[in-house]
C-alpha cells in the first residue's frame, strides 16, 4: 500500500503546471565582465548556479538608465483609476503614471532572455501586451504577488493562431501564473545586477513592491512592451 502511495505521490509531483515548479534559486553569483558596447549599453556578463547548473548570462543595459522616480501621492484621496503600469523590458524599468504623470519608477527583472515574448508554458519569458492586475497577494515567498490576468484574449488569440500554423508543438500549452513580485530575502543585489532568473514574471526589490502594492489595486492596467 506504501509502494502504490509512493507512487501515486511521484505521478502528481511529475505532472504539475510549469507555472507551478519554482525555479531554484540563484546562488555564487559573480561578475565575470563588465564593459560599454560603444551603442549606449553597458554590457555584464554574470555566473551563478541554479539547481544543478552553472549558468553565464550576458545582461546588455541602458548605459543611462532611468533614475527612480518617487513623487509623494496620498492614496486616500487620489482617484486609483487614473494608476497605470508601464514596464519596458529593454529598458529593465518599472514606471507607474498617474494620468500621464510618472510617480514611482523601479528596476525591474525578468527571464532569462527578456527582450523574447512569451509563446507558451516553460519558455520563461515575459508576455507583452496590455494586462491588467487580477489578484492581489500580500504574502509570497518573494514577499508580495501581483497576478497578471495572462492569458487574456488576446494572448490566447495569438497562441492559437501560432499553433494552427505549426510554429508552437501541437502539445504547447499557453501558461499562466506571470505576475508581479519581489525577491527573497537579501535577493536585492539580482535586481541591481539585470539577473533574468524569474520563470517570466517581473521581479522588482522588495522595498519597492512594498511600495507599487499599495498603490495599485484589482483592474489597474499593466502595459508591458519590448
Amino acid at each position: 500500500m506504501r509502494i502504490f502511495l509512493k507512487f501515486l505521490l511521484l505521478i502528481c509531483l511529475c505532472y504539475q503546471p510549469w507555472s507551478l515548479l519554482a525555479q531554484p534559486r540563484p546562488t555564487n553569483i559573480k561578475l565575470l565582465d563588465e564593459y560599454k558596447d560603444g551603442k549606449g549599453n553597458l554590457v555584464r556578463v554574470v555566473q551563478y548556479n541554479q539547481g544543478l547548473m552553472r549558468v553565464t548570462e550576458t545582461i546588455i543595459e541602458p548605459l543611462h538608465p532611468r533614475i527612480d522616480i518617487v513623487v509623494p501621492i496620498r492614496m486616500d484621496t487620489a482617484n486609483r483609476d487614473l494608476i497605470s503600469i508601464f514596464i519596458s523590458k529593454s529598458q529593465y524599468r518599472l514606471t507607474v503614471k498617474y494620468g500621464r504623470k510618472p510617480i514611482r519608477s523601479y528596476k525591474a527583472v525578468f527571464g532569462p532572455t527578456p527582450k523574447a515574448n512569451k509563446y507558451m508554458e516553460g519558455d520563461r519569458n515575459t508576455p507583452e501586451g496590455i494586462f491588467h492586475i487580477a489578484s492581489k497577494k500580500p504574502s509570497s515567498k518573494y514577499d508580495k504577488f501581483l497576478a497578471l490576468d495572462y492569458p487574456n484574449d488576446s494572448s490566447l488569440a495569438r497562441f492559437n493562431r501560432m499553433k494552427a500554423e505549426g510554429k508552437l508543438p501541437s502539445s504547447a500549452r499557453i501558461g499562466g501564473s506571470v505576475g508581479i513580485h519581489g525577491v527573497w530575502p537579501g535577493g536585492d543585489d539580482l535586481i541591481q545586477m539585470g539577473v533574468g532568473w524569474t520563470d517570466g514574471c517581473i521581479a522588482i526589490c522588495n522595498k519597492d513592491i512594498e511600495d507599487l502594492y499599495g498603490l495599485v489595486e484589482v483592474g489597474t492596467p499593466v502595459i508591458i512592451r519590448k
